[in-house]
């Protein structure tokens, strides 16, 4: 196989794949529909105009019978007057529009004929259509259907991915509040021993110092009372 060959198969199955994703089939369907109805109606038209045609040729034959008709009677009435040769030329024409007749006669049974196919023909398409329709219908009521549930799918799982995102996002909110928790608490313990100087809270450091004095000058005063009310 050529490349352009080759080249000309990857284009025509890219061309089908973008025509497919396009397409949506309802819109298909409905217009396969319309052109069976087209059909079917053209149908419908051909069996009015088989039949004008043949009631035309019918009302044509029944002029041409009355005519017959009347020929024979005047035939008759020239006979009773002894003019033979006014009988024989209505006779004459008597015989032509008898051949006229069933030239008639053979036309509209052929117009009748093709009358029984065209209605026939229509019938059975009337019911292909029917078919079509209803099976049109179902199969777009479906297509909606799954592509309802497509859309939901997805926006379900468009929510799944960003509650998965936002899920991240706690558990990391939760690991820096607890590692400021642990940092805090650490803090407060050196503090409290005196490690780190709590800038906090207020006065400097002599206040600290005169502080720790008074303290323990308290205890003093009470350590020596203790041993007064005990005789030693």
């Amino acid at each position: 196989m050529g490349l352009f060959n080759r080249m000309g198969i990857v284009v025509k199955s890219k061309m089908n794949k973008l025509v497919n994703k396009m397409e949506d089939p309802r819109e298909t369907l409905d217009y396969s529909y319309e052109k069976q109805l087209e059909m079917l109606q053209n149908v419908k038209r051909g069996v009015a105009e088989v039949a004008t045609s043949k009631k035309r040729l019918q009302l044509q034959r029944s002029k041409l019978q009355q005519s017959m008709e009347k020929l024979d009677t005047q035939a008759k009435e020239a006979i009773n007057a002894d003019r033979e040769d006014l009988a024989r030329l209505a006779l004459e024409r008597k015989s032509s529009l008898s051949i006229q007749i069933q030239g008639l006669d053979t036309q509209i049974e052929e117009l009748e004929k093709e009358q029984e196919k065209l209605v026939a023909a229509e019938k059975r398409l009337s019911t292909k259509v029917e078919v079509f329709r209803t099976r049109k219908e179902t199969i777009k009521a479906q297509y909606s259907a799954a592509e309802a549930q497509v859309k939901i799918s997805e926006s379900v799982s468009g929510i799944s991915e960003e509650m998965a995102d936002i899920g991240l996002a706690i558990d990391r909110a939760e690991n820096k509040t607890e590692d400021m928790k642990a940092r805090a608490s650490a803090l407060d313990e050196l503090i409290e021993a005196g490690t780190l100087e709590d800038f906090t809270s207020s006065g400097d450091d002599i206040d600290r110092e005169l502080a720790k004095i008074n303290a323990q000058s308290g205890v003093d005063s009470e350590l020596a009372r203790l041993k007064r009310e005990a005789g030693k």
